[in-house]
């Protein structure tokens, strides 16, 4: 790590971050960060807030207090649709386009030529073959497959991956760590929620641990 890595600013800096539902807390307040070439997983039991951590740090949610900082300035709508590529429990594609048309499609709306692109996304997942299947024919596991090919295509630094181990057998899952170490030697980095079973440390990673307790979910 140079003089200037050292000094450049996290990639994703949360100061106070908190959220409620209703006036019951479901997080925080919490204070962390990710450098770019760093992973952080978010581990914690159903309720604890993972996902809504995500969904609030991915701008789908209004955070109730907190500073959310990308690459030292403040996280406003534009900046996070630029440096965040988020993976939800739901698929982020059209069920009635085929998978080559799904990711035809992603490329044209970031202006991107289409060429190859999503030949080559649909490879490095496993789907190739499946170009022409409709989106809603293809099973759990190769949703999620179609999912990380959209994921591989942004050119996103940062990626919230929310349970990407999920319907995935033990090759899905090898085939997640690889592309997260991927992404993070390229100098992306990334949070991803798990429970923990699946999640090999990719690079350099540090954990955020939220528990579910009487006033909301704690780091």
């Amino acid at each position: 790590m140079t003089a200037a890595d050292r000094s450049a600013p996290p990639l994703l800096a949360a100061r106070g971050l908190h959220f409620a539902r209703n006036d019951d807390p479901v997080f925080g307040p919490l204070d962390f960060s990710v450098d770019a070439g760093e992973a952080l997983l978010v581990q914690g039991g159903n309720g604890s807030g993972k996902t809504t951590l995500l969904r609030v740090l991915a701008g789908l949610l209004r955070a109730d207090g907190g500073e959310v900082d990308i690459d030292g300035q403040r996280a406003r709508a534009s900046r996070r649709a630029r440096a965040i590529a988020y993976m939800g429990h739901l698929p982020g594609f059209k069920a009635d386009l085929s998978a080559m048309e799904n990711l035809s499609f992603l490329c044209g709306l970031q202006g991107r030529r289409r060429n190859q692109l999503p030949i080559n996304a649909l490879a490095i997942v496993g789907l190739g073959g499946y170009e022409d299947a409709l989106a809603r024919q293809l099973s759990a596991g190769q949703k999620k497959r179609l999912s990380l090919a959209r994921l591989w295509l942004s050119p996103a630094p940062l990626w919230l991956l929310d349970e990407p181990y999920a319907n995935l057998d033990l090759e899905g899952i090898e085939l997640v760590n690889r592309m997260i170490q991927a992404h993070l030697r390229s100098g992306g980095a990334a949070l991803v929620t798990t429970h923990g079973a699946y999640a090999a440390p990719p690079v350099r990673t540090r954990m955020l641990e939220m528990v579910r307790q009487s006033n909301g979910a704690i780091a």
